[in-house]
């Protein structure tokens, strides 16, 4: 019998072979990233207003190095010298909690090279940001009646870009951190890293629930040096990838237990998922991520109590004066008067992909490719998780709703994708990590992204 992680022998192919395939898949993307690149900037020549200084993704080539330059560089030789073999003999508990510390000082780390100010203390202060509105709030009760009425920007107090783009869920916390005491751009900064880097965790939780622990230990390090760890830090987007993804884990762990334990884990999940409707209007394609889980477990008893409370949470906004519907189409009309209107949708709906695959990294794409010629290597359940991520990339990129900056719109995908390198043969789990790195510098140290 193999062991977890080593190759499955394929009567049809052989090992090198496999690698050849994998290699070939990296760069034919590579080659559509590039062309994604070049034609992005042909349109802008051709007097296109796309609104990215750096076609695919939204980032100015900028060279530089900042303070946590360093600590980056040592932290991802770190993982990818010692990351799997910790990974295979650590306790379990033991190992959520480095995970997490790891993941955590990747992402800040990578933040921190664009220096303190510009890379983490006011990236979430600017106009367009959540905390530019915070102060705007004087009676919570009243901004959530009032807020579709400052959706649009031809109304009296429009809320700013981000504010006015998304349910009020997000700008909540915020506004209650700031209540709190933790108000300003640090605290708010530092909120986002410690909540976006627990989102590998949760993978790995709702892995080992689903398929094994022998899996999810696997994945772990892929997720710890996450190239989208990039724009994690610091962005509102890598908080709803990281509630998204315990809100899915905690289904995972209701559906393979029974008692009191699974009833607990399904409502308080349903809760985080509930919670995500009010995040981001895109995250309702993380429905899609717990009806695979559904399906994989059929425990129907976890999905009731999920949908209780689901139902608790919108009936607590909606009770609140905030009608998500009304929030929707309302953000549906901003977007269609917003530089949307400029980026073509023949551009973007394959140079979307394109920027989500500098965020997941070679060793994704080499994954996928593995999963597509040997789906039945890990089972089924981690195959499902892999195909509703790429359903929910799929079905939000067709919708034109998300043209360009998807590299950080998508994280709450991207994020299950990574499950992928778990098809990656044992021998060359710490070259794949490596490339993972290796991108992420790149991206970080060659170009000022905005997130």
């Amino acid at each position: 019998m193999p062991s977890p992680g080593s190759p499955t022998p394929n009567k049809r192919t052989s090992p090198t072979r496999d690698v050849v395939f994998d290699l070939l898949a990296v760069m034919a993307v590579a080659g559509v990233v590039l062309a994604a690149a070049l034609v992005g900037r042909a349109l802008k020549r051709a007097g296109v207003d796309i609104f990215l200084p750096f076609p695919p993704l939204l980032a100015e080539w900028l060279p530089h190095l900042g303070p946590g330059t360093v600590f980056a560089v040592l932290l991802a030789v770190g993982v990818v010298a010692w990351g799997p073999a910790l990974a295979g003999r650590m306790g379990w508990r033991r190992l959520l909690l480095v995970g997490w510390a790891a993941s955590f000082a990747w992402t800040l780390a990578l933040a921190l090279s664009d220096g303190y100010g510009k890379g983490f203390a006011t990236r979430l202060t600017s106009r367009d940001e959540y905390l530019h509105d915070v102060p705007l709030v004087t009676d919570i009760p009243a901004m959530l009646r009032d807020f579709t009425s400052h959706i649009l920007t031809d109304q009296p107090g429009a809320w700013t870009t981000h504010v006015g783009a998304h349910p009020p869920g997000i700008f909540l916390l915020f506004v209650w951190l700031d209540r709190i005491g933790l108000g300003g751009g640090p605290a708010a900064s530092a909120f986002c890293v410690v909540v976006g880097s627990s989102a590998c965790l949760a993978v790995a939780v709702a892995v080992r629930a689903l398929a094994g622990e022998d899996l999810a230990r696997t994945v772990l390090p892929f997720s710890v040096l996450f190239p989208g760890a990039v724009w994690v830090g610091v962005s509102a987007d890598g908080v709803f990838a990281a509630v998204l993804a315990w809100g899915v884990a905690g289904i995972a762990v209701a559906s393979t237990r029974g008692g009191r334990v699974s009833a607990l884990a399904a409502t308080s999940s349903g809760v985080l998922l509930g919670f995500c409707l009010y995040l981001s209007y895109g995250l309702t394609l993380g429905a899609v991520l717990v009806l695979a889980v559904i399906a994989v477990t059929r425990s129907w008893r976890a999905a009731l109590f999920a949908v209780l409370g689901v139902a608790a949470v919108v009936a607590v906004f909606t009770a609140a004066g905030f009608w998500w519907i009304t929030g929707y189409e309302l953000t549906k009309v901003l977007y269609a008067g917003s530089i949307a209107q400029s980026r073509p949708y023949s551009y973007f709906i394959w140079a979307n992909l394109a920027a989500l695959v500098l965020a997941l990294g070679p060793a994704v794409i080499a994954g996928l490719r593995r999963v597509a010629g040997s789906p039945r290597r890990w089972g089924y359940a981690p195959v499902a998780l892999v195909a509703a991520a790429l359903t929910a990339v799929l079905v939000a990129d067709i919708s034109g709703l998300s043209k360009a900056e998807v590299e950080r719109i998508w994280l709450p995908f991207g994020t299950w994708l990574v499950v992928a390198c778990a098809w990656l043969p044992r021998a060359h789990w710490r070259g794949w990590l490596a490339a993972q790195a290796v991108l992420a510098l790149l991206v970080n140290h060659l170009l000022l992204t905005v997130w």
